[in-house]
């Protein structure tokens, strides 16, 4: 999945998820945003894998061998 990062007026740093709604996180650097964001993705893979609902997004992430 795709990562965008850019700087805000005030210097924090934004990353963001398009392909995840609502995934999107300031951190101070750069980094630190990305890694939070990633985290963030995962929590709402994992509540997707828990509720049962297909996701797109999980093919990405798991594959299942016959």
């Amino acid at each position: 999945m795709r990562i965008e990062v850019e700087t805000e007026d005030d210097g924090r740093f934004i990353a963001e998820v398009p392909a995840i709604p609502g995934a999107m996180v300031y951190g101070d650097t750069a980094d630190e945003a990305i890694r939070k964001v990633e985290s963030l993705v995962l929590r709402i893979l994992a509540d997707r894998i828990d509720s049962g609902e297909n996701s797109d997004e999980l093919a990405e992430v798991f594959t299942v061998s016959a």
